[in-house]
C-alpha cells in the first residue's frame, strides 16, 4: 500500500519560489565586479532568475544545454543559479584559475551553448574563443559595455537578456533526478573530470547542509560565503540559503583581509565560508587594524585541513566558533563536519577545543568507513587508519561523459584521503593517500606536521612533503614560507616540533620559498615541491 501523501520534484526552481514568497524583502549585498556595492533582496533574485530564464528558453537552447558561467560571487550569477537550472539547463560554473588549456578542454568536453562571463574575464574568453567549438553565445554580466565589445566579436549583455526576459515565466515541471548543475574537478594530473549534480541531489544536500549539525543557517543569519561560486556552488550556500531565507553579501572578486574584514563589520555577517589561505589574511588584519568582528559568530572552514592554532585564534581572540567540514567536488561536497556531542559538552574544556580539530561527522544522508589495501573494513576506533570510502545521496556514481570509468567499489566511491573514524562517526583527515609518508615502514601525516608548522609566529605558510632518503627510504622535510619581515632559522623551526610531535617524526630539515605553488582552487602542489626537492637529503 502506498502512502497517501502529496507528492512534487524537488526542484531547484521550488527554492527560489520559496524564498520570494516568504523571504522577498530579504537583503542580498552584491559587490561589484566593476567597483561598488549594491543591495537588492531575494524578491528581485528571483523576478531576474524568472526572466534569465525566460530570455535562455527563447535562444532556443535544447533542454539540458549546459550553461556556462566565468564569474565571480555576485547577484547576477546567484540569478543564473537558479534561473538555468529552473529552466531546465545545466548551469555549468568555470573555475577562472584553470590554465587557458583546460578552459578550452572543459567547455568543450561539456559541451556550452552559452558562456556567462564577468568583466574580468573578457581578455581571458577572447583570446580562447575560437577554440571553443559549440558556443553560440557570450554573455558580459552586466549593462552593454562598446569597450568589452569591441575585445570580443559578438559580446551580448545580461542587463539586455533580461530585460527582454518575462518575469511571469513559469518554470517548468521535470523529472526531480534531471541534471541541474555542473562543476569540474581540477586534480592535479590527466584532464579534469566532470561532476553532474541533479536536482534532487541538490535539495537533499540543502536539507542535510541546513542541518542543526550542519551549516545552521536560518533567516536570521547574514551569510557571506568565501568559497567562489565556481568552486562546488560555493559549497551549496546559495540554494541552502534560499531554502532558509537568509541574507547574503556576495564578496566579488577582492578577497583580501581588508575587503573581507570591512563587509564582515560593515555588514554585519554571523557566518563566513572559505578555505584557510583565505583566512589567514583576514586574521592578519583583523589584528593590524584592531577589529573586532563583533557580530561574526561562526567560521567554516574547508577545502584543506585547519591548522589548530586558527581554530584557537578565532575563539581566543574574537569570540569566534570555527566549525571544521569536509568534502569534495564529487560529494556536492558536503562529506562531515565537526559539531560536538551533549556528552562532549561535559569534557574538560582543553579536551572539547582539541575536539573541534578533526574534520567532524558525517549529516544524515553519508555514510563513512575506512578500509585496508585489500578493500577490507577496518575499525571504527579513532586510531586505525585506511583508505576513506563514502556514499550518499548526493554522492556521485560515474564522472560526466566518462563511459565505463567503474569509480565505485562495491557502491562505494574512494575519496583517495587516508583517514581514521571513530565510533561516533568523528573523522580526521590523516593525508591524502599520495601524500602520507612512509618512513622506515611507519606512517607519518604530512598534514599533522603542517598543522603545527603553520602555528610558528614566523611563518606565513608551510607544507611538508615527503622525499628519498639512504636508510629510512622516505623523510619528511619542511618547505616554508616565513611571514613578512621575519627570518626564521631551521634550528628554530625544528625545534617548535619539540614536545608537539613524536621525536622520529620531525622533518630533518627546512626549505624556504618565497610562496607555495598551487592548483586553481588553492590546493598545495605537492608533486611539484617533491621534484624540486626530491633529492635535498641524498645530495
Amino acid at each position: 500500500m502506498l502512502g497517501q501523501m502529496m507528492t512534487a520534484p524537488l526542484l531547484i526552481s521550488s527554492l527560489i519560489d520559496h524564498a520570494d514568497r516568504y523571504h522577498n524583502r530579504t537583503k542580498i549585498v552584491s559587490v561589484e565586479t566593476t567597483g561598488g556595492t549594491e543591495t537588492v533582496t531575494w524578491g528581485d533574485v528571483a523576478r531576474n532568475a524568472r526572466r534569465i530564464g525566460s530570455a535562455l528558453s527563447a535562444l532556443g537552447l535544447e533542454p539540458q544545454a549546459r550553461v556556462a558561467t566565468i564569474a565571480w560571487n555576485n547577484r547576477r550569477h546567484l540569478e543564473l543559479y537558479f534561473g538555468a537550472s529552473g529552466a531546465g539547463f545545466v548551469l555549468h560554473t568555470i573555475n577562472p584559475r584553470l590554465f587557458p588549456e583546460q578552459l578550452v578542454y572543459i567547455i568543450n568536453h561539456a559541451e556550452d551553448r552559452v558562456v556567462f562571463i564577468d568583466r574580468t574575464f573578457v581578455p581571458l574568453v577572447a583570446a580562447i574563443r575560437d577554440k571553443l567549438e559549440h558556443v553560440r553565445h557570450v554573455v558580459l554580466m552586466g549593462p552593454r559595455d562598446e569597450e568589452a565589445a569591441a575585445q570580443l566579436d559578438g559580446l551580448e549583455f545580461y542587463d539586455e537578456l533580461v530585460a527582454g526576459g518575462d518575469e511571469g515565466f513559469v518554470w517548468p515541471s521535470f523529472d526531480e533526478n534531471t541534471a541541474s548543475s555542473l562543476c569540474y574537478t581540477s586534480g592535479t594530473t590527466g584532464n579534469p573530470k566532470g561532476v553532474l549534480y541533479s536536482h534532487r541531489s541538490t535539495l537533499l544536500h540543502s536539507f542535510g547542509g541546513n542541518l542543526a549539525d550542519g551549516l545552521a543557517l536560518s533567516a536570521r543569519d547574514v551569510v557571506l560565503p568565501v568559497v567562489p561560486m565556481f568552486h562546488v556552488n560555493a559549497w551549496g550556500t546559495p540554494y541552502c540559503s534560499a531554502m532558509v531565507g537568509a541574507q547574503m553579501v556576495l564578496p566579488g572578486p577582492n578577497l583580501d583581509g581588508e575587503s573581507l574584514v570591512n563587509l564582515i563589520e560593515g555588514e554585519n555577517v554571523t557566518i563566513a565560508l572559505g578555505v584557510p589561505t583565505i583566512w589567514q589574511g583576514l586574521l592578519a588584519y583583523a589584528e593590524k587594524s584592531g577589529a573586532k568582528l563583533d557580530a561574526l559568530q561562526r567560521t567554516v572552514i574547508g577545502g584543506s585541513a585547519c591548522p589548530p592554532s586558527m581554530i584557537t585564534e578565532f575563539r581566543e581572540s574574537y569570540g569566534v566558533e570555527t566549525v571544521h567540514a569536509w568534502g569534495m567536488s564529487e560529494m556536492s561536497p558536503l562529506g562531515s563536519i565537526n559539531v560536538p556531542l551533549a556528552r562532549h559538552l561535559e569534557l574538560p574544556i582543553e579536551e572539547q577545543h582539541r575536539l573541534r580539530e578533526n574534520q567532524g561527522r558525517p549529516p544524515f544522508g553519508v555514510e563513512l568507513k575506512i578500509v585496508d589495501d585489500d578493500g577490507r573494513d577496518l575499525p571504527r576506533d579513532g586510531e586505525t587508519q585506511g583508505d576513506l570510502m563514502v556514499r550518499g545521496h548526493w554522492v556521485l556514481d560515474s564522472y560526466f561523459r566518462m563511459q565505463d570509468d567503474n569509480i565505485l567499489q562495491d557502491g562505494w566511491f574512494a575519496t583517495g584521503d587516508v583517514a581514521t573514524l571513530d565510533e561516533d562517526g568523528y573523522m580526521t583527515i590523516r593525508d591524502r593517500s599520495k601524500d602520507i609518508i612512509k618512513s622506515g615502514g611507519e606512517w607519518i601525516s604530512s598534514v599533522e606536521l603542517e598543522n603545527i608548522a603553520v602555528g610558528h609566529p614566523k611563518l606565513a605558510d608551510a607544507a611538508v612533503v615527503g622525499v628519498a632518503h639512504p636508510k629510512w627510504d622516505e623523510r619528511p622535510i619542511l618547505v616554508a614560507v616565513a611571514a613578512e619581515g621575519e627570518a626564521p632559522t631551521v634550528e628554530e623551526l625544528l625545534a617548535y616540533f619539540d614536545d608537539k610531535i613524536a621525536k622520529w617524526q620531525i622533518p630533518d630539515t627546512v626549505v624556504f620559498k618565497d610562496a607555495l605553488p598551487r592548483n586553481a582552487t588553492g590546493k598545495v602542489l605537492k608533486r611539484n615541491l617533491r621534484e624540486e626537492f626530491g633529492t635535498v637529503l641524498t645530495g
